[in-house]
């Protein structure tokens, strides 16, 4: 099934329940854009491309929500709607890419109200759909990219769950497994929220993928030893120059990758390409409520005093010279990033 879908029977928003895995597999519906904006922010979807579909099928929701008789009305419902969307997660490019998809050449429309909101729901399953063929080819390239035998680290999840199917780093690890290859995945618990044990290792034992979780701060012991061949993760937003803001520690994985002469991959749709940002550190980062990292328990008790405070950055940048390749649906980049990005671009 896909990660985030529409129900046209119901005309409402559906999508897997990222919290509840790997305890259970529930469906979250959706029937206003302001569930849409709650299910964002508690995580219910994440994943970048499938937050980007997610937001424009939230604005499906707003159109049928909206009461005006006229376009200009229905307009300002859906303006209203995609800047409260676009609030929920600042570091995620493919939420204002997926908005942005669904609202270009909006203003020129001439026709119904009606006639709009077919039109938006069209443009919005087309993402859907575009984005499974986009991973699928991210899959291939990567899948080129690993020999039979690798054992690879993979940080937080990025594959069918954090897309609409498929995925990008673990998709092309699937790609790898199904043309026959034997692949072994080292799986970051990625903390505070556990996206890598709690989805990755979910998504590998669907697929039958050899794999072993492995705490974040073991990365290190495990490329010295040098038995790891590749290191693979997905990113959230991309600069011009190549820095990669992803998941928060994949700057720390990405230097001992470094430090060990281990190749760092990043996967990526070129959605996730911000070339109106010169480098990394002008890219926003969100921070989560400290309770992700304040909540811990150990044999039923708290693990940190009541009165503890916290950080919680969810995002880390990467700088360019610490990434070997990145793999988009289009091909495989290497560095000097700002040229190749731009050529990628425009070819």
């Amino acid at each position: 099934m896909r990660t985030v879908f529409w129900d046209y029977e119901n005309n409402r928003l559906q999508m897997i329940d990222q919290r509840r895995l790997p305890i259970a597999l529930e469906v979250y519906s959706c029937h206003t854009y302001e569930e849409t904006v709650t299910a964002i922010r508690n995580m219910v979807i994440r994943g970048a491309p499938a937050i980007g579909v997610c937001a424009a099928f939230a604005l499906v929701l707003a159109a049928n929500q909206s009461n005006s008789i006229k376009v200009k009305g229905l307009l300002s419902d859906l303006k209203k709607a995609r800047n409260d969307l676009q609030n929920t997660r600042p570091t995620a490019i493919n939420l204002a890419w997926g908005l942005e998809q669904v609202m270009k050449d909006l203003e020129n429309f001439h026709g119904s109200v009606e006639e709009l909101r077919t039109i938006i729901l069209t443009k919005a399953q087309n993402l859907a759909d575009d984005d499974v063929i986009l991973n699928k080819r991210i899959a291939t390239f990567g899948a080129d990219l690993i020999e039979n035998g690798d054992t690879i680290i993979h940080h937080c999840n990025t594959g069918a769950l954090a897309a609409v199917d498929w995925g990008t780093a673990l998709g092309s690890i699937r790609m790898a497994h199904e043309q026959g290859k034997h692949v072994h995945v080292l799986v970051d618990e990625t903390r505070p929220r556990l996206q890598g044990s709690r989805l990755t290792a979910w998504e590998l034992e669907q697929y039958d993928i050899p794999y072993d979780i492995i705490s974040d701060n073991m990365a290190g012991y495990f490329l010295r030893s040098g038995i790891v061949n590749k290191v693979m993760f997905g990113a959230d937003r991309v600069a011009a120059n190549g820095d990669i803001a992803n998941k928060i520690g994949t700057y720390m994985l990405a230097l001992a990758a470094h430090e060990n002469q281990i190749p760092v991959y990043a996967f990526l749709p070129t959605s996730t390409l911000d070339c109106a940002l010169e480098n990394g550190d002008l890219i926003p980062i969100e921070e989560r409520p400290q309770d992700e990292v304040l909540e811990i328990y150990i044999n039923g008790e708290r693990a940190t005093p009541k009165g503890a405070h916290a950080r919680n950055p969810a995002f880390d940048v990467t700088p360019n010279h610490l990434i070997d390749a990145i793999i988009t649906e289009k091909g495989v980049i290497f560095p000097p990033y700002r040229k190749s990005i731009d050529n990628l671009l425009n070819n």
